[in-house]
């Protein structure tokens, strides 16, 4: 009986060790985020200073500034997100993630932080795609698990090619691999604006509107509810407008900064 007792004592021991061990993660004050670095002006890595930089950054940053807290960027491939945060290897994820009711079985999202679209990259020559119509049996890039793969798979008789980087898939684009690539309008216009040979453009083509929003853990309400007040607190103060002008030189939707 005393053995058993010893047992027992034990047991409860090395539990209550390790349920302290999880509330100091919890509580270390270092919320880690994922993105795919490959999506500018939301995220991406500089080649000079090797820092993650873009709109997404700095709103993460702003919010775990407010909340205490300070973000740790990690770079994951935009299909390996969810996942990453439902295993638990990462508090958030905030990487141009458009809100679905797909992805609302799989986690939480914080209220919209930006509006976003669908729209097309084709390559400068191409005047043959100008509407949803055009884009009916051709060969579209896109990203893996992405809406961008969602709308084209809806097309009539669409070849559909996926990639795990939107990067690959602009390079596809160049070499005429793909007739176009589907992805959000403001990635699109920044890496049209910035292709020094002008070898893309952006089509006239926009399939959709979205809410970008920041994902966590299905049921952490916690950490949702600091994101939100996070979001909710840089609203207020302004800053959310600063940091929106800096990226997008443009003030952002009212409704949005009400929300």
């Amino acid at each position: 009986m005393k053995k058993l007792f010893l047992f027992l004592a034990l047991l409860l021991g090395i539990t209550a060790g390790l349920a302290g061990c999880g509330e100091q993660k919890q509580e270390s004050g270092v919320l880690r985020v994922g993105m795919d670095a490959a999506y500018p002006p939301f995220g991406f890595q500089n080649m000079d200073t090797k820092a993650y930089e873009g709109f997404d950054v700095d709103i993460i940053k702003a919010i775990a500034r407010e909340e205490g807290l300070s973000a740790d960027i990690r770079n994951v491939n935009f299909d390996g997100l969810i996942p990453a945060l439902k295993s638990g290897d990462l508090d958030v994820a905030i990487n141009d993630i458009t809100v679905t009711e797909d992805r609302k079985q799989s986690v939480d999202f914080s209220k919209p932080y930006y509006i976003a679209g669908l729209g097309v990259v084709v390559r400068s020559e191409n005047e043959s795609i100008r509407s949803k119509e055009d884009l009916k049996g051709k060969v579209l890039g896109v990203t893996i698990g992405s809406t961008g793969e969602e709308a084209a798979r809806k097309i009539e008789g669409a070849t559909v090619r996926t990639y795990s980087t939107l990067s690959d898939a602009f390079l596809d684009l160049k070499q005429g691999a793909v007739d176009a690539v589907i992805n959000d309008i403001p990635t699109n216009e920044y890496y049209t604006a910035r292709t020094e040979d002008h070898s893309v453009k952006t089509a006239p083509v926009a399939l959709s509107t979205e809410n970008l929003a920041i994902a966590v853990k299905k049921g952490n309400t916690k950490l949702l509810g600091q994101i939100d007040d996070g979001l909710s607190k840089i609203k207020k103060s302004g800053e959310f407008t600063e940091i929106y002008r800096k990226w997008f030189g443009k003030e952002p939707p009212e409704e949005i900064v009400r929300q």
